[in-house]
């Protein structure tokens, strides 16, 4: 299990349940975690938390996961660029093709192995831009 001690992650998910369990499991292994419980939030939270790493459920409501992904590319300089995961129920191939399109680097279906998504995590956050 790889240490995330240092790593800034913003988890994306309108499922409190899933924010919280993934937040307590990241925390666990030294992430520092800010849930958000939907887009709007997650933008709002960009500029002062600087993520390291958004991981970000796609089907929310009003406005969804590769919405804000594509928003998120908009912004300027290295907050644009920040590495992010598409953790999703959604897992067809063209659901990881339009995923990829948005900006998202990986596609994760849920259920998640938490190791996958740790290593994954660890992973981008190594190629921090």
């Amino acid at each position: 299990m790889p240490s995330l001690e240092g790593i800034r992650v913003l988890i994306v998910d309108d499922d409190p349940s899933t924010c919280e369990a993934v937040g307590i499991y990241l925390r666990a292994i030294g992430a520092e975690v800010l849930p958000a419980a939907s887009a709007a939030q997650a933008l709002e939270a960009f500029p002062y938390f600087k993520p390291h790493v958004l991981v970000s459920d796609i089907a929310m409501p009003e406005e969804d996961g590769l919405s804000l992904m594509r928003k998120v590319r908009e912004l300027p300089r290295k907050l644009g660029r920040t590495p992010a995961i598409a953790l999703t129920a959604f897992a067809t191939a063209q659901d990881v093709a339009l995923s990829m399109a948005a900006g998202f680097q990986y596609h994760l279906p849920k259920p998640v192995e938490a190791n996958e998504l740790a290593k994954t995590i660890a992973r981008l956050a190594k190629e921090k831009p």
